[in-house]
């Protein structure tokens, strides 16, 4: 048997550990043999699609000792090695010990070109940490055994250098690592201070200090510098050139932790290079910042002009606890930094926290005796823009101060987000391939609708050539030979998700049998199973399954009837008329056919009706009649709270274990003499397990009925009001659609406003500012709902006041005041009441929003609020507030 028959035997098998002895035995005659014949062989296996993809990944060793023990050039070597149906091994240490004992005798310079290209291809992988502690960077402990056996010194490359910061980690974490192990690694002396700069290597330290604590590699750095095996002047200054490049809160906070293990001496603290980073450093940074500079000024080592950079710095910085910490910093200073204190006092101002700014004043007052003219200047200049009894104070001991009543924000103007526009038909069953392949997760409604279109209207005119352009995308996606069982398994996705469904629509093109067989056995699966998806998922599901089964069945139809002609998901009424036609009387798709209707905008020009007239299918008539009427009535919907009896915990359900709950429901009753599978969607909403990646549909299946939309969102955005996925991109969709707006879009609208996640929070304000720019934001419904809500404990007073203020930023201040003003009354404490955690910003937004809108209303309650005794920001807050609307 030629040598390349018993390797290609060998790599079948499956087994690195026996085909390496047999590798080492070939002379240069058969290597070369094996070299010729392993690249074709590897991409011969791997057009065989998903199967022969995990084939060659079941065989990546084998593959890779093949390689390297048999390919002639360093780079041939270095290229195969990092082929990235290669680049993953199970056991990277052993792939490593094999491949370096099979290349032993290749000359020295080879070896160091191989060491040198496979360091400079290290690339660091995307995914997330635990993974990377688990599995490493992928053929680094090959490339560093290679440096580590020739000598070289390796390229500077920071995957290189977060791989083997990453298996320090991982020693460590496994209590393999100690300080004098570190101490002894041959590369420390190379890589520690590349460590300071390469990308990559926070997320390793910071696992290690979460996870490692003091055991870990930081703190062995700390143990190493305080004997003196390491440097110390490595890691402080090492330290000091990651602040100086800057970065995200992560990417600093692991070189804090060092730091601060590192206890520098204050000869050590870089005064001038800290204090300039302060304006814009990472959070982490900037309160080292202040422990550290706080040390020198104690020390007598920081002058007034660091002093004062600093405090001017603190007290621009947008977190309230800088700006504290500067004044705290200027209470305890002495009266000759009064110039260097007064600018800084004289920036606070213009704080909207009434706590800061008084304190502020207070401290310019004892300093202004001691200031000189400029600093004066400064404080009058500010000071003009005060209340006027803190504004008299500033004038009492800096000079007359002329009032500045001009709005200190100018009311900004509303702007609209517009939905995207519609992408082009597919007209090729070449572009429909690749549009198939290329759909990735999460759902976007409008590549879909084109996608089925392209496959419905292609498929109808050359069924052939869309099944030939389609068969290598199948070869990729379904493991051959087909077997429907694999994809059967309880809730199985593959019956549910729209990227199955689509999948196997485009299978029922390519192999019906096949496709007819995955559809049996899921069909028996759902059967007796009841459907956990809402209404208006289960359209889109049918939908999807409707075009299937008619491909599966040979059949086809010219057109889809429901594709939308509006990023909306409106279809034109006239466009409607016309796919109808081309039907030429037969019968369409009926899940199709209800979806169009839903999809018809409000307005009809009566001569649709008309013509619509001459349809003479069933369907047609049913769409005639339709029009006729205008369209699907608008169904009933109604929201509000009500007292429940829910688990304590979902595993105990003893009468014992039940609470008393406050929730929200909603009804929906159906308008009378529409479809059976129209009526669906207008009745409930029942209790479904969905989630936000589906509900991105909704807003176009029934896009001139937004408030019953919103009746079957509620639930998802309550469900996942502390999640990343909340929902809110789909409110910013679903109020660019039509119909009514009421106290259900507005319940949704707060809802989302609660939001834990400032991007879902961002987008729900999106929304009310477009409802806002249309004149349809039902101010007064979503102030009951948020004082719901909030009362109920379902969304928290600090979120809505933080969306509340974003949207007044974005110019629908008077819309976000007069929804406060049905709001705040319920939600003022009354005499004897605790307050609510997060009114006092609620009332800070109230001032912003009254007074850019101008308008003057009274606040039932508010009063008694501001008469209150104290200075917490809650009473400040509705002194400002009731002192706005009664002038």
């Amino acid at each position: 048997m030629s040598p390349w028959k018993q390797v290609a035997a060998r790599i079948d098998a499956g087994d690195g550990k026996k085909l390496a002895p047999f590798l080492a035995t070939l002379d240069e005659h058969g290597r070369r043999a094996v070299a010729d014949q392993l690249p074709g062989y590897l991409s011969e296996r791997l057009t065989k699609g998903w199967e022969g993809q995990r084939w060659v990944q079941d065989r990546t060793d084998a593959f890779r000792i093949s390689g390297a023990a048999c390919l002639s050039g360093a780079a041939q070597v270095a290229a195969w090695l990092n082929r990235r149906d290669l680049r993953w091994v199970r056991e990277p240490e052993a792939d490593a010990a094999r491949i370096l004992a099979l290349i032993g005798d290749r000359p020295a310079a080879w070896r160091e070109d191989l060491a040198a290209r496979l360091v400079q291809r290290l690339r660091l992988p995307s995914g997330s940490a635990s993974g990377l502690m688990e599995n490493g960077v992928p053929g680094w402990d090959l490339a560093a055994g290679l440096v580590l056996e020739t000598g070289i010194e390796p390229p500077d490359n920071d995957a290189f250098t977060a791989g083997w910061l990453w298996r320090l980690v991982r020693r460590h974490w496994m209590n393999q690592g100690t300080p004098d192990a570190l101490a002894r690694d041959p590369l420390l002396g190379h890589l520690l201070p590349r460590a300071f700069r390469a990308g990559g290597v926070a997320q390793a330290l910071t696992w290690d200090v979460g996870w490692n604590d003091d055991r870990g590699v930081v703190a062995a750095l700390v143990a190493l510098a305080g004997r003196g095996r390491v440097p110390r002047q490595v890691l402080v200054g090492g330290c000091v050139e990651r602040f100086l490049a800057g970065g995200e809160a992560g990417e600093i906070a692991p070189f804090v932790t060092l730091w601060r293990g590192l206890r520098p001496e204050p000869g050590e603290i870089p005064a001038v290079e800290f204090v300039r980073l302060l304006p814009s450093a990472a959070s982490p940074f900037v309160q080292l910042a202040l422990e550290e500079l706080g040390r020198l000024d104690e020390a007598g080592l920081l002058g007034d002009e660091p002093f004062a950079e600093a405090v001017a710095a603190l007290t621009f910085r947008p977190e309230k606890k800088y700006v504290t910490a500067a004044l705290r910093w200027i209470a305890g200073a002495a009266p000759s930094r009064a110039d260097g204190a007064l600018p800084a006092l004289a920036a606070v101002f213009d704080q909207d926290t009434p706590a800061l700014r008084d304190r502020a004043v207070r401290l310019a007052v004892k300093f202004a005796p001691h200031a000189s003219g400029p600093a004066l200047e400064m404080a009058r200049t500010a000071a003009s823009r005060l209340p006027a009894d803190l504004r008299e104070k500033i004038a009492a001991v800096a000079g007359a101060v002329e009032a500045d009543d001009s709005p200190t924000v100018a009311p900004a103007t509303l702007a609209v987000n517009p939905l995207p526009a519609l992408p082009p038909l597919l007209t090729s069953p070449e572009d429909l391939a690749w549009e198939l392949e290329a759909l990735r997760w999460p759902d976007g409604p409008p590549q879909f609708e084109r996608i089925l279109a392209a496959l419905v209207e292609l498929t109808h005119r050359d069924r052939d050539a869309v099944a030939q352009a389609l068969r290598p995308g199948w070869h990729k996606q379904w493991r051959q030979p087909f077997d429907p069982t694999t994809y059967v398994y309880g809730m199985s996705g593959f019956d549910r998700s729209t990227h199955a469904l689509m999948s196997r629509c485009a299978l029922a093109v390519v192999a019906p049998a096949d496709s007819r067989k995955l559809s049996a056995l899921l069909a028996d699966d759902r059967r007796g199973r009841p459907d956990y998806d809402s209404p208006i998922q289960l359209l889109v599901q049918r939908r999807l399954r409707e075009v299937m089964e008619m491909l599966e069945a040979g059949r086809s139809v010219p057109v889809l009837l429901a594709t939308p002609t509006s990023p909306t998901g409106h279809v034109d009424a006239e466009t409607l008329i016309e796919r109808m036609e081309r039907l030429e009387g037969a019968e369409p798709l009926q899940a199709d056919f209800h979806q169009a209707l839903l999809r018809l905008p409000r307005e009809i020009d009566p001569r649709a009706a008309v013509r619509a007239e001459g349809l003479t299918s069933r369907a047609g008539r049913t769409l005639a009649e339709w029009l006729r009427r205008g369209g699907l009535p608008d169904p009933e919907v109604t929201v509000g709270m009500e007292t429940a009896q829910r688990p304590y915990a979902h595993w105990n359900t003893s009468p014992d274990h039940y609470i008393t709950v406050r929730e929200m429901y909603v009804r929906i009753a159906p308008p009378a003499g529409v479809p059976e599978p129209v009526a669906e969607l207008c009745t409930g909403p029942a209790t479904a397990l969905y989630g936000a990646g589906e509900t991105v549909w909704w807003p176009a299946v029934m896009p001139s009925h937004r408030e019953v939309v919103a009746a079957h969102l509620l639930e998802t955005l309550t469900l996942d009001i502390d999640s990343s996925g909340g929902g809110g991109e789909v409110l910013a969709a679903l109020v660019h659609g039509d119909g009514p707006v009421g106290a259900v879009t507005a319940s949704a609208l707060a809802i989302g406003m609660g939001n834990k996640n400032p991007a879902q929070r961002g987008a729900a304000v999106d929304a009310l500012v477009t409802l806002t720019a249309r004149g349809q934001l039902p101010t007064t419904d979503l102030g009951q709902a948020i004082a719901r809500l909030v009362d109920a404990g379902l969304v928290k007073l600090n979120r809505i006041a933080a969306a509340l203020d974003e949207a007044t930023a974005a110019g629908a201040h008077t819309a976000v005041w007069r929804t406060l003003l049905t709001a705040l009354p319920p939600l003022l404490p009354r005499t004897g009441d605790k307050p609510r955690a997060g009114l006092g910003e609620l009332l800070a937004v109230a001032v912003k929003a009254a007074t850019l809108s101008g308008e003057r209303a009274g606040v039932p309650g508010l009063a008694e609020v501001a008469a209150r005794g104290g200075s917490s920001r809650l009473v400040q807050e509705a002194r400002r507030l009731q002192q706005q609307v009664s002038r």
